[in-house]
């Protein structure tokens, strides 16, 4: 029997999953001796572009809800090493360490939160990569809650003003309400570059800054994060912050496990696929997701968010069934992009093509965004096997919805 493994549980390897098995019941007979299996260090899909939320309790989806109905095969583990040459991946599950051999490979990681060696940072910051981190935010800021005032108490400071520091931020009022944190309190978003979302583009920019002034976010912009105690941060202006709670939101890089990989990267640490989600010069491996860059219009490069993660997921899937019985592989053409950013309370901010033309803003823009954050990024939760065949299909959706007019 051959076996197709895939790595990561996201929205790449989710749908790559989904989207193998998709493949393999078309091909019927040619697909009765394939394996699927996919491996994740956790039993569930996490909706991770919505950890940063107030409500957190639909962020993880069973994989047994999602994989079972399909014939996939799915087991917890932490990915140690991958050897391209023998095809072997070096696990470490609850039995221990364990070997696990593949025909074809789908490396489907992710990207990982980069943690600079500034002092204290590791030991008293929080941040929302992950959904365990996202919980142990949530605990914490329900704890201040219940405790009395103190100094710090009901001062947040945000590390990084690109999109997740400003979503985090955005956000932070209704959080800390909902935590019984009312009265005055200070949230404050801290980044190294002069302008808040530096990435995001001078179209965008005067949006975020009028949205985060109406939410009372003061800014600390063009210094750096020197030092993180328990009882607050230092700047590098000299500035120090009575805080208990720090959330790191500066620079993702993909899964350092790609580097097992003795291919070009890109500076993030992304292996360079082509159309068809292949890694170059890697026979029978496959990459999808924020651990992969491709070129899916001609000219742009991919960027790590789920709105390319899910179509290069399903292209993936479909293309390493393709590969591993010899049928023709479908290249990955997506000719559009947009950017949602949440801005909490004042609504949301919606961004047309690669120059991120303002679109909508506001209440309007905030609907797009709860659609795609509550609807468009959710597999079926039915249990359907032709469900969820027909959602990992290999093509690419239409552009989220916009309403109303772009605000004057």
């Amino acid at each position: 029997m051959a076996r197709i493994v895939v790595l990561g549980a996201g929205f790449a390897g989710l749908w790559a999953a989904i989207g193998a098995a998709r493949m393999r019941d078309e091909i019927g007979n040619a697909g009765r001796d394939i394996e699927i299996r996919l491996i994740d260090r956790n039993p569930y899909h996490n909706i991770r572009v919505r950890n940063y939320e107030v409500d957190l309790s639909e962020l993880a989806l069973p994989l047994s809800q999602l994989l079972d109905p399909v014939g996939v095969a799915h087991g917890i583990g932490e990915v140690e090493a991958i050897d391209p040459v023998h095809h072997e991946i070096s696990l470490v599950t609850s039995s221990g360490e364990e070997t696990l051999r593949y025909d074809r490979l789908v490396l489907a990681l992710g990207s990982e939160l980069m943690w600079p060696n500034i002092q204290g940072l590791a030991e008293h910051a929080f941040d929302v990569d992950t959904y365990t981190a996202a919980l142990r935010l949530d605990d914490h800021l329900t704890s201040l809650g219940r405790s009395a005032p103190a100094p710090g108490r009901s001062t947040i400071v945000v590390v990084g003003a690109g999109f997740t520091g400003i979503e985090v931020a955005a956000e932070m009022p209704e959080r800390l309400v909902r935590a019984g944190i009312t009265g005055s309190r200070r949230i404050i978003l801290v980044d190294s570059s002069p302008a808040v979302g530096a990435t995001i583009g001078g179209h965008a920019r005067p949006v975020i800054e009028t949205a985060l002034s109406s939410l009372d976010v003061e800014m600390r912009l063009g210094v750096r994060l020197a030092s993180v105690e328990a009882s607050g941060v230092c700047l590098s202006s000299g500035e120090f912050i009575r805080t208990q709670t720090v959330i790191w939101c500066a620079g993702l890089r993909a899964s350092r496990l790609a580097e097992n990989f003795p291919r070009a990267r890109d500076r993030h640490g992304r292996l360079l696929v082509d159309p068809f989600m292949r890694v170059a010069d890697l026979p029978g491996v496959f990459a999808a997701g924020d651990v992969a860059s491709s070129v899916v219009d001609g000219l742009h490069p991919t960027v790590m968010s789920c709105q390319f993660a899910r179509p290069m997921g399903r292209f993936a899937g479909h293309n390493v069934v393709a590969d591993l019985v010899g049928r023709p592989m479908l290249p990955l053409r997506i000719d559009w992009y947009v950017t949602v950013l949440d801005l909490g309370g004042w609504g949301a901010l919606y961004t047309e093509g690669w120059d991120r033309e303002v679109r909508t803003t506001g209440a309007a823009a905030k609907a797009t965004k709860q659609t795609i954050n509550r609807k468009r990024i959710y597999p079926p939760l039915t249990g359907s096997r032709d469900e969820l065949f027909a959602a990992a299909a290999p093509t690419v959706q239409a552009p989220p919805p916009t309403y109303g007019a772009k605000r004057r």
